[in-house]
């Protein structure tokens, strides 16, 4: 059974065997790695890992031209299959083309209905924040993405061209309670 759990150096091996999958060097949505980041050594690995885990903190700024962001692995009996992230404000940036939340599921692990499991659980988490309603984007070519944001209240207010190339722009309001949505 999937679960979401916080980074850990604990799973190293498997996260980079996941990596390895995506390929070296492809961008992986909610994973938080960043162009600088190394991750195939220990002490590399262990440094991203703590930033992955100080990002939520409020007591601790954020990087410049980033905002707080929490962090989840998707996770199956040690095996890691993709991640989710929720940035806790916009800046203009992610107000165009990044959005409130940023998920990948691995190729291997993909059209389990992960992603929108996952999805569902920072709903919860995003309406915990206080936040009212979150933007989701997807690239416009990626149906999988489109109809996991769909299923979950998206609704499109756009479609635009930006630097990370033509996404889909989904608002989804919150609820005090799913149910109502």
């Amino acid at each position: 059974m999937a679960q979401l759990i916080t980074p850990t150096t604990r799973l190293h091996a498997q996260w980079l065997a996941a990596r390895d999958e995506w390929g070296r060097g492809v961008h992986q949505d909610g994973s938080g790695l960043r162009p600088g980041d190394e991750v195939d050594t220990a002490r590399g690995f262990a440094a991203f890992v703590a930033r992955l885990r100080r990002e939520p903190d409020p007591a601790i700024p954020p990087a410049p031209g980033w905002v707080h962001c929490t962090y989840w692995w998707i996770v199956e009996d040690d095996g890691v299959l993709g991640a989710i992230a929720l940035r806790h404000e916009l800046t203009d940036t992610l107000l165009e083309s990044g959005g409130h939340i940023g998920y990948g599921v691995r190729p291997g692990a993909r059209r389990r209905g992960l992603a929108s499991w996952a999805l569902a659980q920072v709903l919860a988490s995003a309406r915990d924040l206080g936040l009212e309603r979150v933007l989701l984007t997807c690239d416009v070519a990626n149906e999988a993405s489109r109809r996991t944001i769909e299923r979950h209240g998206g609704v499109c207010e756009d479609v635009r061209d930006t630097p990370h190339g033509r996404v889909r722009r989904y608002w989804i309001t919150l609820t005090a309670n799913p149910a109502e949505r």
